[in-house]
């Protein structure tokens, strides 16, 4: 499936193809053994969010921040 016919599809559509590939992503991730460092980094990075220390930056200026650099 290309992006333009993605464009076409409809709101529901859409969505109902966004949380499929979310629960098939998180079943793979649940399914994967990553190393204690990593794990150990991303309980911190979770940590972080639910206590509203993380710092939320807007995806439009980290995508322009991306192409800057």
């Amino acid at each position: 499936m290309t992006v333009e016919e993605v464009r076409t599809l409809p709101l529901a559509q859409k969505i109902q193809i966004m949380e499929a590939l979310w629960e098939d992503l998180r079943d793979r991730f649940e399914r994967t053994e990553l190393p204690d460092r990593l794990k150990q980094l991303l309980d911190q990075r979770r940590a972080r969010a639910r206590d509203g220390s993380a710092k939320v930056l807007e995806w439009d200026s980290v995508k322009s921040g991306i192409r800057r650099a």
